[in-house]
């Protein structure tokens, strides 16, 4: 399985704050049936202000001693990006980090806030969309608007942007709501892939197959190996970590 959405780097946002830590997560995402993470740390301006540059060399220095310690994790790399303006100059620089492409599109993983959809996320992403840049949107099921209404979502579904779901929603991790949001949208056919969103907690390990699994009595057994495995192996195929080490 392909985890396209986790926290592993060591020091650079919430996710793992030791190398040791950071290991652990790696030989638990092997364990638990994952072959390759594209490690998406947090670009949050004034929080987290991770650049591509930046990420690039967190993940050699983490493919080298994943390398050291012969476990067996490919790593590409790109970033969770908040919502927000600062969006639209990392666009324009060609600096934003990409999951991969698809159709033609460089596709970016785009986290709304927990608490709202802003004001112009429409709009933001449909400038995105209008620049060949399809927005992923990170866990929509656990932002509280759609947990109130999972219409919510729906213009960003109508205009092209993907959804990924955290695979530990659909198992109930987060919570009786979540599990029934994201049973919504596998239902109506929303859901682009799974992920683990990984975050060196318990209830945040890098672990997909408890989800997929949920997801299989929901979608079918084909469709939640899309979510986990084919889809992703196609953004995997493109992420440019594996095109550096071609």
């Amino acid at each position: 399985m392909i985890d396209v959405h986790c926290h592993l780097f060591p020091g650079i946002d919430d996710g793992p704050e030791t190398l040791d830590a950071a290991i652990a997560l790696a030989r638990h995402a092997v364990a638990s049936g994952i072959g390759t993470a594209i490690v998406t740390p947090h670009i949050l301006p004034r929080r987290y202000d991770n650049t591509l540059s930046g990420i690039h060399e967190a993940a050699k220095r983490f493919r080298a001693e994943l390398d050291a310690r012969n476990i067996p994790l490919a790593i590409g790399y790109a970033a969770e990006v908040r919502i927000g303006a600062e969006v639209i100059a990392l666009a324009e620089e060609q600096t934003l980090p990409l999951l991969g492409y698809a159709d033609g599109y460089g596709i970016v993983l785009l986290e709304f806030p927990d608490s709202h959809i802003l004001p112009g996320s429409d709009k933001l992403a449909a400038w995105l969309l209008g620049r060949n840049i399809r927005p992923m949107i990170a866990h929509p099921e656990r932002n509280k608007e759609v947990m109130r209404n999972v219409d919510a979502i729906a213009p960003f579904v109508q205009m092209g942007c993907w959804l990924q779901l955290t695979a530990g929603s659909v198992t109930g991790v987060f919570g009786p709501r979540c599990r029934e949001r994201s049973r919504q949208l596998l239902e109506r056919g929303w859901v682009y892939m799974l992920a683990s969103d990984a975050h060196d907690t318990p209830a945040r390990m890098p672990e997909l197959e408890p989800g997929r699994a949920a997801a299989a009595e929901i979608v079918g057994e084909v469709e939640s190996w899309r979510l986990v495995r084919d889809r992703p192996a196609a953004l995997a195929a493109t992420n440019c970590a594996f095109a550096e080490a071609a």
